[in-house]
This record gives C-alpha cells, sequence and structure tokens, in this order.
C-alpha cells in the first residue's frame, strides 16, 4: 500500500513537470520569454498590450458601485496579512534553527511582476500587486506550516479534507499506531534530507 501511494505521489509530480512544460509553451505562444529573471515581452505584443488598456474612470465605471464599496474591506486585510507575514518570519526563524530546518525562501512565494503588463492601468496594477503579496504570504506561511506538520505531526485526518499540502499524502495513515514512532523519525529525517537537497546546486 506504501508504495502504491509512492507511485502515485511521483506520477502526479510528473505530471505538474509536463504541465510546466506545456506552460512554457505557452508563454512562447503569448510572445514573451524569461531574460535575466524577467518576463520580457516582444515590442510587437507590447503595443497591442497599450492598445487595450482602459482609463481608470472607464475601469471603475464597469466596475459598478457596490463592487467599489468592497474596497475597504478587501485592503483592511492587508493589516492582518501582514502581521501574519511578520510573526511567520519570526516563527521559522527561531524555530527551525532548534528543529535543524533550513527555512523557507520567502521571496520564491512572494512574486511581483503582473504591474508590468502595458494593458493594465495604475489601479489594476495596485490590486495585482497586493493579491500578489496577499496570496503569496498565505502560500509562504502554508509551505512553513506544512514543514512544521511534517516535524511534529505528521498524521493523516480520519476524514477527508480539501486544500492539503504537497507532504500531506507521504504523512502516515489515521491510526496507525504500531509505525508512529518510527514514520515520525522518518519524516523528520525524509524533511532535513529534502531540505538540504534543494540546497545542492545542480551537477
Amino acid at each position: 500500500m506504501a508504495r502504491d501511494i509512492n507511485d502515485l505521489i511521483a506520477h502526479i509530480r510528473a505530471l505538474e513537470e509536463e504541465l510546466e512544460t506545456e506552460l512554457i509553451a505557452r508563454r512562447r505562444e503569448l510572445g514573451y520569454r524569461f531574460t535575466e529573471g524577467r518576463a520580457r515581452f516582444t515590442e510587437a505584443v507590447k503595443e497591442r498590450q497599450r492598445a487595450m488598456k482602459i482609463s481608470v474612470g472607464r475601469f471603475l465605471a464597469q466596475s459598478g458601485f457596490l463592487e467599489i464599496l468592497t474596497s475597504p474591506f478587501i485592503y483592511a486585510v492587508l493589516v492582518p496579512i501582514a502581521l501574519l507575514d511578520a510573526v511567520a518570519s519570526l516563527f521559522q526563524a527561531i524555530c527551525f534553527r532548534v528543529y535543524g530546518l533550513r527555512q523557507v525562501k520567502r521571496r520564491d512565494y512572494l512574486v511581483f511582476d503582473r504591474h508590468r503588463l502595458a494593458y493594465l492601468n495604475w489601479m489594476q496594477k495596485l490590486n495585482c500587486l497586493y493579491c500578489s503579496y496577499a496570496n503569496g504570504v498565505l502560500a509562504y506561511v502554508q509551505e512553513i506550516a506544512s514543514r512544521t506538520e511534517q516535524y511534529w505531526c505528521p498524521i493523516k485526518h480520519a476524514e477527508r479534507i480539501k486544500g492539503t499540502h504537497k507532504r500531506y499524502p507521504a504523512f502516515l495513515e489515521y491510526g496507525d499506531t504500531e509505525n508512529y514512532p518510527d514514520s515520525l523519525r522518518k519524516q523528520r529525517t525524509r524533511l532535513r534530507d529534502e531540505e538540504e537537497a534543494s540546497e545542492t546546486p545542480p551537477q
């Protein structure tokens, strides 16, 4: 059973790599490529993007009055998200050192590039910056939490849950008492090995 689960996990990761290959091909179709860590469009594509940009006034008119009224509620969430960002960063800076784990790289999760799209006006760009930050922080914190869970409590729930992180499928089955002590040790070793492997430069 464990081998079957591991095979399925490996298959899922292979499909994710295949998906990434297809996405790269799609990027080429859309007229951009990555150079020096940035997405760069051809001049012809940028011209088409500029032609599609609408004014802020038109954008607000199309948004609707009630949607505009929700803006304060949306941006009010920035305060707890920023606090979560700070507390999670402090948590891993202290605790992961004690556990012997490498820290999650925040820059891998907080990416700001949509504001460079020429078809967005300044208000749309501001919204994109906010969404990039908010969702990036949540993904960053989930990765910190998943490593913490693997270290302390790598046990599946009895009930099926949605939104599990990538480590969850390899956790110990609910109620598997006999294998718990050995599994906990192996999970911690695997986590440390995984972190060390991620830091090893390709040969």
